[in-house]
């Protein structure tokens, strides 16, 4: 398990290395200078030079990589062009929302799609099935902006249990705040638990088919037995690479939930960023989401390892 874990881990060290380069890169190739977006059209080439000495943007791309990176590794993200502050305060402030959302609404996710998915498994091509599979088709064909706009209209709007946007923050206590978070929970739930309860269906079918559950059968254990003894832990692999992918998904990619909510979330943050050319800003959130989401994918393959040995045996 050691050497496992430690092949993983340094996987994960070369794929941040690449993806800092990548990212760099790609938004520095961007057109507009930062310092006379800020001055406008107007200025004048020596208050723009004196800006870009400022903001630092008169250094080699190479030494502003080098800057950036090692001031990630001891925890200073830099200073935002737009603002003036800290970036990290910046991001701290705004992980404060969309963290507990996307652990929000991948919990949500996963006691829906569980339950769901053993289900529509264990009543395979009957009534219950076709029900469920309905649902999940609905669920993964309407997108989840629709089903924030539909929640809004019925659950704040018409039956006012819950405010239509904005949040109260963490200071008016938990309740105020998983409160304000419920609506845009469920809207990103929805369509996750659907693609989930599919997969989670899909694997128990394959794995009810293996003989070693027809050996677990013919020893006496009951078809709910078996599949609840034997077939679900080896039926999880598939589930915990999509319960990886979807919580980077709900981490990262919220940024329209966050719009349709007005919620002061990390995709708000880079909205923001990008309009008004804030470079080191849109970097270091586009960077921490990178982070988020190879250090998800490497604690899922530590996971792997823990579901099936046979993981740990072939490295």
């Amino acid at each position: 398990m050691l050497r496992y874990s430690l092949k993983r881990l340094l996987s994960l060290i070369l794929s941040l290395a690449v993806a800092s380069a990548v990212i760099f890169a790609v938004i520095e190739v961007a057109p507009g200078d930062p310092a006379s977006f800020m001055l406008g059209v107007n200025a004048q080439a020596d208050t723009v030079a004196a800006l870009q000495a400022e903001l630092g943007l008169d250094q080699s791309k190479l030494q502003r990589y080098l800057s950036w990176v090692s001031g990630m590794l001891g925890g200073d993200f830099g200073t935002s062009y737009t603002y003036r502050t800290p970036v990290a305060e910046m991001i701290a402030d705004r992980l404060w929302v969309s963290l507990p959302l996307a652990l929000f609404a991948l919990t949500l996710s996963t006691l829906i799609a569980f339950p769901a998915g053993i289900y529509a498994a264990s009543r395979r091509g009957r009534a219950g099935d076709s029900a469920v599979m309905g649902a999940t088709q609905l669920g993964v064909a309407i997108p989840n902006f629709w089903f924030a706009m539909i929640l809004v209209l019925i659950f704040a709007i018409n039956l006012r249990w819950f405010s239509a946007g904005g949040f109260s923050g963490w200071d008016n206590g938990l309740l105020a705040g998983m409160r304000s978070l419920t609506l845009p929970a469920i809207a990103l739930a929805l369509p996750q638990a659907a693609i989930l309860t599919r997969v989670m269906r899909s694997s128990l079918l394959d794995i009810l088919g293996e003989d070693f559950m027809r050996t677990a059968r013919a020893k006496g254990l009951s078809r709910r037995q078996a599949l609840w003894r034997h077939g679900l832990r080896n039926a999880m692999i598939p589930v915990l690479t999509i319960i990886g992918l979807q919580f980077s998904f709900l981490l990262a990619g919220a940024i329209i939930i966050e719009q349709v909510f007005y919620l002061p979330g990390l995709g708000r943050l880079v909205f923001q960023a990008i309009s008004s050319r804030d470079l080191i800003v849109v970097e270091s959130v586009v960077m921490l989401l990178v982070f988020a989401v190879i250090t998800v994918n490497f604690a899922v393959d530590l996971a792997y390892a823990a579901v099936d040995p046979r993981l740990r045996s072939r490295t």
